[in-house]
């Protein structure tokens, strides 16, 4: 990514990401961590409905397809939507270090247009971890893992206990995710986004 700034530059120590041993396995899906999610939740009528797929060491895959709903200018995606999909793609990245974490910091760049009906292919992978903080990079393509990049970010998660959310949701959803009776899409309801 072009002029990266440098709270998006890994410390000298930082270490080489290590995927969990009970990571899902590549290939596999990732589902939604939360229903009412903008970015994967199958609940939100006008959300992008992404679909993140495990990848080799601590890397996703991912796919949207831009709709009417999700245009900016005449018939493109908004910026805003584009900035959505890559923040999605580069949190599930969590899932494969088992680790609840929110986003610190999203650095993107533009670099052609999304016409709606497009589909976006996005890559992303961890690149390194210090301490409570996981660096990450992403890329957009247009039409598949081949076609042109359309969007690109480099970002920073930091890790955080689960009181995190507890503490700052709004308490009828807190006590939905919570009753949500699969341990697992319980878990995941508490990751991805401040």
């Amino acid at each position: 990514m072009s002029g990266t700034s440098p709270a998006l530059e890994p410390p000298a120590d930082a270490a080489r990401p290590v995927r969990h041993p009970d990571a899902p396995a590549p290939g596999e899906l990732l589902g939604a961590h939360y229903g009412q999610c903008f970015g994967c939740g199958g609940e939100q009528p006008h959300g992008l409905h992404l679909e993140a797929r495990a990848g080799e060491g601590v890397s996703v895959t991912a796919e949207f397809t831009v709709r009417p709903a999700h245009q900016g200018a005449p018939g493109l995606a908004h910026g805003g939507v584009l900035a959505t999909a890559l923040d999605e793609t580069l949190g599930s990245l969590n899932w494969l270090l088992r680790t609840i974490a929110v986003t610190g910091r999203l650095e993107t760049d533009f670099v052609r247009p999304v016409p709606v009906g497009t589909v976006l292919y996005l890559e992303a992978e961890v690149t390194a971890v210090a301490r409570r903080k996981i660096y990450s990079t992403a890329t957009g393509r247009i039409g598949g893992p081949e076609g042109p990049v359309a969007v690109r970010a480099d970002a920073l998660f930091v890790e955080v206990e689960v009181d995190h959310f507890i503490d700052n949701g709004r308490p009828e959803e807190i006590r939905a995710a919570m009753a949500d009776p699969d341990q697992v899409r319980r878990a995941r309801a508490f990751e991805v986004n401040p």
